[in-house]
């Protein structure tokens, strides 16, 4: 299975926000350090917000932070929000599905299946256990070094 570009960027966006936890970080610096572009970045922060895994404020010092605390983001759970309704292949499509297999082949069901377990198994995996004590992951995170 491979990630959309936009599950990518958010998992990135939340380790920052972890990574940076004391602080509100700002749109312009996780698209500098995170090597994404600010339009895709934006879009991704709404989506975030509106799900609750991010505090935005607006403003002149606005900013965000997480929306909870990183020991109770499952990352499982992020996937499922960004990438749970996007079709696996064409047959899971309501538009534009021309497969003539569809009513009778089971490869539906295993890929079904399939995408469950992989969600699955990334429920046991919190944001703190990405970022906690992972001193490079925070050196490449950290303002310093993002400035290059």
């Amino acid at each position: 299975m491979r990630i959309t570009k936009r599950t990518n960027i958010a998992i990135r966006l939340l380790m920052y926000c972890a990574a940076n936890s004391d602080r509100l970080v700002t749109k312009s610096e996780i698209a500098e350090c995170c090597n994404v572009s600010e339009n895709h970045l934006a879009q991704v922060i709404n989506q975030l917000g509106q799900l609750g895994f991010l505090h935005t404020q607006r403003g002149r010092n606005g900013g965000m932070t997480l929306g909870r605390p990183a020991t109770e983001i499952r990352i499982g759970e992020v996937f499922r929000h960004i990438e749970g309704g996007l079709p696996l292949a064409e047959c899971f499509a309501d538009s534009d599905n021309t497969c003539p297999l569809k009513e009778a082949c089971r490869l539906r069901v295993a890929l079904t299946d399939a995408a469950q377990a992989f969600f699955a198994s990334l429920d046991d995996i919190t944001l703190d256990s990405l970022v906690c004590e992972n001193w490079d992951l925070m050196r490449i995170l950290s303002p310093v070094e993002c400035v290059r």
